[in-house]
C-alpha cells in the first residue's frame, strides 16, 4: 500500500508545492489553518484539482496532469473522514455503512454486519445521525469508510470540534482502528501532541510549501526551521548569527551562546521552556536574570525571564510549581542555563 502525490495548485496567497511519498504507515501533515494541508488531501481525494503533477495509489495513477488522467473521487478507492463526519442524516446507521459498501448484496450485507461488530454500533444500527454522540458518528464514519475497502484513510482534522475530554476517548478510538488498518493514513491537524502520538511520520507545510519529511521523534527533538520549531511548540525563539565555530549572538535575547556542533547556516536559535533552568551560580550558558512576570498554569509555574539589566526579549521557562517555591524561599539571585545540547539551531 503506496501513495505517491507531487502536486502543484495556485491558491490566493501561495502556491501549494508538496511531494511525498509513504508506504502502510500513518503520515501527518503539520500546519497553521489556512497553509494548505486539508487542501493536499482534497486533490488527493479528487475533491480539488492540482494544477499540475502527478498522485499515484499502489500503482494506480489517480491524477496525471500532463497524462490527463484525473479519476473522479468514486475511482480513487480513497476513505475521507470530514471534521463533521459528513454522515447522510436521512439514513440510519446501518444504511449509512451500507450505501458506501463495495460488492455485490451478500458482500456488502457481510461487510455491514462485521463494520457494526467491530465498532460495537449493533445496539445503534436502526439510530439515526442526529441521535447520535459525536463519539458513536465518529464510529459510525469509520465504519462506513472501511466497508467500502478503501485502500487510503484521509483524517482531516477529526477532533477539531470537540471538547478536551470527548477528544481523548475518541483519539483512542481512532489509534485502536489505525493500528488494524493495513492501508496508509494521511492525518491533518495544527494540534502537535494529536500528531505526536498518532503519526509515524511528519512533514511541516508552511504557507503551501511542504517541508522535509521527518521521523516524528526527529521532528520534535530536532527541527530545522522556524515553521517547524514553531509548530512543534517551542516557545522561545530569537533572531540568531553565528559568532564562530561554537558560538551565536541571540539578538533579540542580547544573549552570546555556546553551541557545541554549529552548523554553517544559523538565522534563529530556539529552546523549549521546559529545558531550561534556574541556578544560582554564574557559568557558561548561564546568565543572571530579571523575572518579567510570574504566571501559575494548571500543573507548573510559567516564569518570564529576561537578561538581567536588559530590555531584551522575555523568555519563557516552565517549571513544576514546588520547584518554583523553593527558589522563593531562598531568596537568592537567579541566573538561567540554557543547556548546549538543547538549543535548537533553525537554517531558516
Amino acid at each position: 500500500m503506496e501513495l505517491m502525490v507531487r502536486i502543484k495548485k495556485k491558491l490566493r496567497n501561495f502556491t501549494l508545492d508538496v511531494d511525498f511519498a509513504v508506504k502502510e504507515e500513518v503520515f501527518a501533515l503539520l500546519g497553521a489553518s489556512g497553509c494548505g494541508k486539508s487542501m493536499t488531501l482534497k486533490c488527493i481525494a479528487g475533491i480539488e484539482t492540482p494544477d499540475s503533477g502527478v498522485i499515484v495509489l499502489n500503482g494506480r495513477v489517480l491524477f496525471d496532469s500532463e497524462q490527463k488522467i484525473n479519476l473522479s473521487p468514486q475511482k480513487r478507492r480513497i476513505g475521507y473522514l470530514f471534521q463533521n463526519y459528513a454522515l447522510f442524516p436521512n439514513m440510519t446507521v446501518r444504511d449509512n455503512i451500507r450505501f458506501a459498501a463495495s460488492g455485490n448484496d451478500a458482500e456488502k450485507l457481510q461487510k455491514v454486519q462485521a463494520n457494526l461488530e467491530r465498532f460495537s454500533l449493533l445496539d445503534l444500527a436502526e439510530a439515526y445521525p442526529a441521535e447520535l454522540s459525536g463519539g458513536q458518528q465518529q464510529r459510525v464514519a469509520f465504519a462506513r469508510i472501511l466497508a467500502s475497502d478503501a485502500e487510503l484513510l484521509l483524517l482531516d482534522e477529526p477532533f477539531s470540534a470537540l471538547d478536551s475530554y470527548l477528544k481523548w476517548q475518541l483519539e483512542l478510538e481512532l489509534r485502536q482502528v489505525l493500528q488494524s488498518y493495513e492501508g496508509t493514513a494521511l492525518l491533518v491537524s495544527h494540534d502537535r501532541g494529536e500528531v505526536y502520538r498518532l503519526a509515524d511520520k511528519v512533514a511541516v507545510i508552511n504557507q503551501g510549501k511542504m517541508e522535509k519529511v521527518h521521523e516524528k521523534k526527529a521532528l520534535f527533538q530536532r527541527p530545522e526551521t522556524l515553521a517547524a520549531a514553531l509548530l512543534t511548540g517551542c516557545k522561545n525563539v530569537s533572531v540568531a548569527s553565528r559568532i564562530d565555530d561554537h558560538h551565536v549572538r541571540a539578538e533579540e535575547w542580547q544573549l552570546d551562546l555556546m553551541i557545541a556542533d554549529l552548523p554553517a547556516k544559523v538565522k534563529y536559535v530556539g529552546i523549549r521552556a521546559h529545558f531550561l533552568e534556574f541556578r544560582q551560580l554564574p557559568g557558561e550558558n548561564t546568565i543572571p536574570v530579571d523575572i518579567v512576570q510570574v504566571i501559575e498554569d494548571t500543573f507548573s509555574m510559567l516564569v518570564m525571564v529576561r537578561k538581567a539589566g536588559s530590555d531584551g526579549k522575555a523568555i519563557r521557562c516552565e517549571l513544576p510549581k514546588q520547584k518554583w517555591q523553593q527558589f522563593q524561599a531562598a531568596g537568592v539571585d537567579l541566573y538561567l542555563y540554557l543547556p548546549p545540547e538543547k538549543i535548537m539551531v533553525l537554517a531558516y
